[in-house]
């Protein structure tokens, strides 16, 4: 009986180390937290001044070093890697533009979490590959160093406000320290499961993003042939069933000739091939997202890979021979 009880002892103490470490998290506080961000473009520019504006001391790291100059004025501190953000922060977050992207920046030689100190957290906010989430989720539990897969819905809009929705995949406990530095940032903060959870939700919310443009510049653009006053329609349907976060605010947009990026199509394109391909994992046929994959790749060979989502609408009307305005005629 002794020979039994003692490895079952040993097994209880080994599974019970973890889950002590993560209850010693501390939460996060202004002026106390040592905050990194990594990567200030359209979205991560805005979600970085937040945090600046709510007290954390931030410093930061961009390729372009000129896109974090409006941050330095609101008093965040600019580095000069990656590595340094790491080594000067105790939670750093990044949003970057593709899995390539966030794999050197944060596995690479001299990257994020090799030069983190253990019980630091770190949160990629870029649209990625759930399994590459996995994988540094793993590679950091081995440094002790904590990761959370936190990807965001919002757009730029969502950003400025502070209304994204973030969805995370990762330990309950560190998302919960790291609470009132999402708050920051985001309005629905949803924790969805284990490492990963957070990709596989973007990608649901890709996915219905992705047929949903297509029904929106569709609509658009029948309106228009039949005569009708664009902005009064999109008063009309989106306040009913058809309503959408898309049409309210990408409908105006498009009826203003606005195709400025709140997100890149290119990155838009990665995101649909990502979903596509996890889909594929699952002996899953998703029709709807291989057409929107299909139009979208379209309008990348027309040069508007820089354009937002919304600038489909140029593919629509070139198909139809017209274009769209808020008064038709």
């Amino acid at each position: 009986m002794r020979l039994l009880i003692r490895p079952v002892l040993n097994l209880i103490r080994i599974t019970a180390y973890p889950i002590r470490r993560m209850s010693s998290l501390s939460v996060a506080k202004p002026g106390v937290t040592k905050v990194g961000f990594i990567g200030t473009g359209v979205m991560g520019r805005s979600m970085c001044g937040h945090l600046i504006k709510a007290g954390y001391e931030v410093c930061m790291y961009n390729r372009t070093k000129e896109k974090m100059t409006p941050l330095v004025e609101l008093g965040g501190k600019a580095m000069d890697s990656p590595a340094e953000v790491a080594k000067n922060s105790q939670v750093v977050f990044s949003i970057l533009g593709l899995p390539s992207d966030v794999r050197s920046v944060v596995l690479g030689e001299g990257g994020v979490i090799s030069s983190l100190a253990g019980d630091s957290v770190f949160v990629d906010m870029t649209t990625s590959e759930p399994s590459l989430a996995r994988e540094i989720h793993d590679v950091a539990s081995k440094k002790g160093v904590h990761a959370i897969d936190a990807p965001v819905s919002g757009g730029d809009i969502g950003a400025r406000e502070a209304r994204l929705s973030i969805m995370m995949g990762g330990d309950k406990a560190v998302i919960d320290s790291i609470m009132p530095l999402l708050q920051t940032m985001g309005q629905n903060i949803r924790h969805m499961g284990p490492a990963g959870s957070g990709q596989h939700t973007k990608m649901v919310n890709q996915i219905l993003i992705s047929t949903t443009m297509i029904g929106m510049v569709e609509g658009l653009i029948y309106g228009h042939k039949a005569g009708l006053d664009l902005n009064e329609v999109i008063k009309a349907v989106g306040a009913g069933a058809a309503g959408s976060w898309s049409i309210n605010n990408y409908g105006p947009r498009i009826l203003r000739r606005d195709f400025e990026p709140g997100f890149f199509v290119e990155h838009f394109i990665k995101d649909m091939k990502i979903a596509l391909s996890e889909a594929q994992k699952m002996n899953l046929q998703l029709p709807g997202l291989k057409m929107a994959l299909e139009m979208y790749q379209r309008l990348e060979a027309k040069g508007a890979g820089k354009k937002g989502t919304q600038a489909l609408m140029l593919v629509l009307e070139e198909m139809n021979s017209c274009q769209v305005t808020g008064h038709s005629t």
